[in-house]
């Protein structure tokens, strides 16, 4: 009895091991399938995740060219607006030199009326309102002017 008993044992201890090791099996192929659906989940996050970090390069590589072109714009806008002042200062300092003389030949000629203006300053009285004030010795300032 002893001999049966202890076989009836085994076989049951033998059936216990093969459904424990089936148990492991199964819980090891759940595993190893679970692993394998994350890592897949997180290979087409990264995927995703670069995807938009590439969308994001190719966004700031065309406001960057937005930018340059704007910039490069303005740079042209301010070089062409520089000249132009140069050339208006210029010009101011030629006009006055040609107030300041054409003042000079209206005082020689006697018309005194012109000895308080300052022609170095600011333009607030218009020429042409000076020489129609001026009278007789001032017909001909404005084609002097030109």
């Amino acid at each position: 009895m002893d001999y049966s008993s202890n076989s009836s044992s085994a076989v049951a201890n033998s059936a216990s091991e093969e459904d424990l090791q089936q148990t492991m099996d199964l819980r090891k192929r759940k595993r190893m399938i679970s692993n394998r659906e994350s890592a897949r989940r997180s290979r087409l996050r990264k995927q995703k995740h670069m995807e938009e970090l590439m969308a994001q390069v190719a966004e700031l590589r065309r406001q960057n060219h937005q930018i340059l072109t704007s910039l490069r714009a303005t740079t042209q806008h301010h070089a062409a607006v520089q000249s132009e002042n140069a050339i208006l200062r210029a010009q101011e300092a030629e006009l006055g030199h040609r107030l300041q003389s054409l003042v000079e030949i209206i005082e020689f000629t006697g018309g005194g009326a012109y000895s308080e203006i300052d022609v170095g300053g600011s333009w607030s009285q218009p020429i042409m309102m000076m020489a129609a004030d001026a009278g007789p010795a001032c017909v001909d300032l404005p084609r002097l002017l030109c």
